[in-house]
């Protein structure tokens, strides 16, 4: 079978419609035009991510799931001073670093500890050799040095040193010592002299308070996990049956932003085509016959139970098997489909629910409704915590309860075991199958929210409390709020939300802003 591709790029026709439409759409968000193209503008940071040393083409699947990224480059540098003593004056700054011998111990220090944090934490990042910066030529060759991020020792010298070695759009992060070593000279004076500039207002130095760590590696750690996230999520390559989309406001302004703030690959399929690879499928008998034998399988499980025609269930292997062979001929590990209620069920004799929840068990990432708006936020979640996410319909937030329901959960949402499921049509059809997960009450979730402008994601922390059985989607949780349920009611925005098992608030913030994009945490509030 040919491959079914389409380039996007100048003089596309559907690529100059988008953004016309994106643009049309700025006067009714109040958007300026500088807000719609912030990928070209803020995004600084992932052209530069995207565009490094450890940048890498989209991840081809593996037998089963996804093949790991290149690490993170990370470039530590160490900035310090060695001042001659001056009788009855003062000659020496602040700090325990003071001499040649001090900073030769300190690299080694240094390295030790960043082997043993990569060890604890499993991080996919390659650290380069600790470069010394002690001179203004030191910083300006260590400037240069090709990396990913910059993470500076700030033991000593001058801010002039720091302001050398950093460089706007590329993340730099600062490690100063109070306790763990040596004192650093800028855990007294980096926010005033370096941050401010002597002032009260904050200096434009591609730095903020978030990229600075002191003394424990743990906050290190997650800084950097959200990094490498970042990266792996920059560039990503996702087939779009039926072209992308954005729910609501989003329509317009959700694949231009996809495109240009987070520079997503995105690879469009007509429904034409998939009818046309379901055909073919459908044309070979041992095709059949293993889709067939597959759904046998998976329906032996004991933790399956099935309330709908088995055939529903065999037709959704052989529409799984066409999906993966698309995303296999794009070399893509994403996929999204667009209409999925209605268009692809003439094609398929089922519904795209239970393929696109084999194909997140399996390490890809399959979202249903094509909401740009959102599926970023899945991506980036899904690397940061390296398990499947659940694309999911919100509902009001009441008494600190809140129900999140959606046809197409994964069951496998630990990234280990399987959840019980019930396989049901999918509701508003009363058609085909569609599982309905007994996720794991009393798990932590994390909830993302993003907004239909990209311009401030809100996220909460929950726990599980029920898997309920209303006349709605059929993956449906019952999730108790943490923090401010009231203030995450009145700061709800957009309308998909990202959900997924474990804690990964502070990476999720901290990523985003790297973009440009605001963030709300009501769980500390």
């Amino acid at each position: 079978m040919a491959k079914h591709a389409h380039t996007h790029g100048e003089g596309c026709t559907c690529c100059s419609a988008g953004l016309q439409s994106a643009m049309e759409a700025v006067g009714r968000l109040g958007l300026s035009r500088r807000e719609l193209m912030l990928g070209a503008g803020s995004a600084a940071v992932a052209a530069w991510l995207s565009s490094s040393p450890s940048a890498r083409a989209a991840e081809p699947a593996a037998a089963s799931g996804i093949a790991p990224a290149k690490d993170l480059v990370v470039q530590p540098v160490l900035t310090y001073a060695t001042p001659t003593p001056v009788e009855q004056r003062s000659w020496r700054s602040w700090g325990g670093i003071q001499t040649e011998a001090d900073a030769t111990a300190e690299v080694q220090r240094i390295e030790a500890e960043l082997k043993q944090m990569t060890s604890q934490h499993g991080l996919a990042v390659r650290w380069q050799p600790v470069v010394k910066v002690r001179t203004k030529e030191d910083a300006a060759q260590a400037k240069n040095l090709p990396c990913d991020v910059m993470l500076i020792y700030a033991a000593g010298g001058g801010r002039d040193l720091l302001e050398i070695a950093t460089v706007k759009g590329r993340p730099t992060l600062f490690f100063l010592r109070h306790r763990s070593g040596p004192v650093s000279l800028h855990y007294e004076i980096l926010h005033p002299h370096f941050l401010r500039k002597a002032s009260d207002n904050y200096a434009d130095t591609g730095v903020d308070v978030h990229d600075v760590v002191v003394d424990e590696y743990a906050d290190l750690a997650w800084r950097m996990r959200a990094l490498v996230a970042l990266r792996k999520t920059l560039g990503y390559r996702i087939c779009a049956v039926g072209g992308p989309y954005g729910w609501g406001a989003g329509r317009e302004l959700a694949p231009p932003f996809a495109r240009d703030t987070w520079k997503l690959d995105i690879r469009t399929e007509s429904y034409e085509q998939v009818a046309e690879r379901i055909k073919e499928l459908n044309a070979k008998p041992t095709i059949v016959a293993e889709a067939h034998k597959q759904a046998d399988a998976y329906l032996a499980d004991p933790g399956v139970r099935l309330k709908v025609n088995k055939e529903a269930v065999q037709n959704a292997f052989v529409l799984y098997k066409a999906f993966k062979d698309m995303m296999a001929d794009h070399d893509a590990t994403a996929m999204t489909i667009m209409g999925c209620m209605g268009t692809i069920m003439p094609i398929s004799k089922t519904t795209a629910c239970l393929p696109l929840s084999l194909l997140n068990d399996e390490g890809y990432l399959a979202f249903c409704e094509s909401d740009f708006v959102v599926i970023p936020s899945g991506i980036l979640m899904h690397h940061i915590m390296g398990t499947p996410v659940f694309l999911n319909d919100p509902t009001w937030p009441h008494h600190g309860i809140v129900t999140l329901a959606h046809c197409t959960a994964p069951r496998r949402m630990n990234g280990k075991k399987n959840e019980p499921v019930e396989i049901l049509t999918h509701f508003e059809s009363d058609y085909g199958a569609a599982p309905k997960v007994e996720m794991t009450t009393g798990q932590v979730v994390t909830n993302v929210i993003p907004d239909f402008a990209s311009r401030k994601w809100v996220g909460a922390l929950g726990t599980i409390e029920a898997n309920p059985f209303h006349a709605i989607c059929r993956s449906q949780i019952d999730v108790a709020i943490h923090g401010d349920w009231e203030k995450l009611l009145a700061d709800m925005r957009g309308f998909h939300w990202m959900t997924v098992y474990g804690d990964c608030m502070k990476e999720v913030g901290y990523a985003i802003k790297h973009l440009g994009i605001g963030w709300e945490d009501v769980s500390t509030t």
